[in-house]
């Protein structure tokens, strides 16, 4: 059973490779995007179920990505969960305020991962 498309977004290949095993074992399909202008032209070519998004990259961090992402296609779609290495109460308000509806910190694990998951509706307890 599909779980529909999460697309993972991260400058790091080995982050993405992680998130996609994790991911593929809870039935998503992934794609990925090194930056978040790849994954804003991913959201274009066909809109993703989930983005796990990283929140510093090159190119256009996650908070641009969010901003942009909210202007163009609304609040609701896709649910994002933002990652980030930063704890501080004050870069994940941010997030959320740009349009996250979770955040997860890294580095996660599938027991984590799998708990916001649930959290945000994507999968069943």
């Amino acid at each position: 059973m599909s779980n529909g498309t999460c697309l993972v977004v991260d400058d790091s290949s080995v982050v993405r490779k992680v998130a996609r095993r994790i991911l593929e074992r809870h039935g998503f399909t992934v794609r990925e995007a090194e930056d978040g202008q790849q994954a804003l032209e991913a959201c274009r070519t066909e809109m993703p179920r989930a983005v796990l998004l990283d929140r510093n990259m090159p190119v256009m961090d996650g908070i641009g990505f969010l901003r942009a992402l909210r202007v163009e296609f609304g609040p609701d779609e896709p649910i994002v969960v933002m990652c980030t290495t930063e704890a501080g109460t004050e870069r994940i308000l941010e997030g959320l305020e740009a349009g996250a509806q979770e955040y997860v910190m890294k580095p996660f694990d599938e027991e984590i991962l799998h708990g916001k998951l649930v959290q945000v509706g994507l999968l069943a307890a």
